[in-house]
């Protein structure tokens, strides 16, 4: 089978080379894209990934937003002109979902984050078949047409934490607090107010804060990093994480560390799914964070047995694929 996966960001690319990885060990040809944006490049060249590089993030107009993705499947439409392949998997890729739409070929799509109206619009009603977390309601896939639905026990997240050996971080300051800043130029972001430097300050009474910006400084430049970090590793080492964006939070609370989720999109499904099986994700106001982190501040919980009984979305994936080669 020729299994293609279009990755757009960091989370994107951690899950396509994990489903790479195993299609890749059972015989199958795995072609993977992505586009420049901020972290996708660095994070592949740190996973040993080399995927082919179509397009660029630039959220910087509605209109250059389109027209980069029109330009990425006019692209993709070239490449695959003459050998389409057999399958196309993304988390919620616009271009990967319009182009093998467009030339026939069956979408598997994961997907997690409901308040994405936009992308969920643009995506979910073209897939074969949708891969999700149990912990997201049957109406959320329900409104968008969706032909198939396959849930799973756990998140997405466990598809790379799963088995993953966190680089050391010995140089960090300690105590470490991990802050996340709101992912200011995305379309479910749009007109929220980034707080994230007011609360760094208030943090930095109990330690040492280590923010993690998105996109370039001031985000006046949407390339590629000039200094990259691997998240993942960095809330494996952090005291605390306190995060606008659910994917580090998730990832920091797999592995035992505790995390503060807040904002709007802190209540996500996912997220209230975690802290119901006993992982550290706390679901909390601004007002509510230093109480919280003075409470949890370097704190480590046991979690292995919990992480165990979740599902890899990984194999569900895998299976997927097989069954539609028989």
């Amino acid at each position: 089978m020729r299994v293609w996966y279009d990755a757009c960001t960091g989370k994107h690319t951690r899950y396509g080379a994990a489903i790479g990885k195993e299609l890749k060990k059972r015989g199958h040809e795995f072609i993977f894209t992505t586009r420049e944006h901020p972290d996708t490049l660095p994070l592949a060249k740190l996973l040993g990934e080399k995927p082919l590089v179509v397009g660029k993030y630039n959220p910087a107009t509605l209109s250059s937003r389109l027209q980069e993705s029109a330009e990425r499947i006019i692209e993709f439409a070239k490449l695959f002109e003459k050998n389409k392949p057999d399958i196309a998997i993304a988390h919620q890729s616009v271009e990967l979902c319009r182009t093998a739409f467009g030339l026939g070929i069956p979408i598997i799509l994961t997907a997690d984050t409901p308040h994405a109206l936009e992308v969920n619009r643009l995506t979910i009603p073209f897939a074969h078949t949708v891969v999700v977390s149990e912990a997201l309601p049957k109406s959320f896939t329900r409104q968008y047409c969706t032909q198939r639905v396959v849930p799973f026990r756990g998140v997405d997240e466990v598809a790379w934490i799963k088995g993953f050996k966190p680089a050391k971080t010995a140089s960090a300051k300690k105590p470490m607090i991990v802050l996340r800043q709101i992912e200011t130029k995305a379309a479910y972001a749009k007109g929220k107010r980034d707080s994230a430097k007011t609360l760094a300050e208030q943090l930095a009474e109990l330690g040492n804060v280590h923010m993690l910006e998105r996109y370039n400084g001031e985000g006046k430049e949407f390339g590629e990093k000039a200094v990259f970090e691997d998240s993942a590793s960095l809330v494996a080492n952090a005291d605390l994480v306190v995060s606008y964006g659910g994917t580090i939070s998730r990832e920091a609370a797999l592995q035992g560390v505790p995390s503060i989720a807040i904002g709007d999109m802190a209540k996500t499904p996912v997220n209230t799914y975690l802290a119901k099986k006993g992982f550290p994700l706390f679901i909390a106001t601004e007002d509510k964070v230093m109480g919280l982190a003075k409470k949890y501040m370097g704190k480590r919980f046991a979690v292995a047995d919990k992480f165990a009984a979740l599902e890899n979305p990984v194999e569900v994936i895998v299976k997927l694929v097989e069954n539609l080669k028989a």
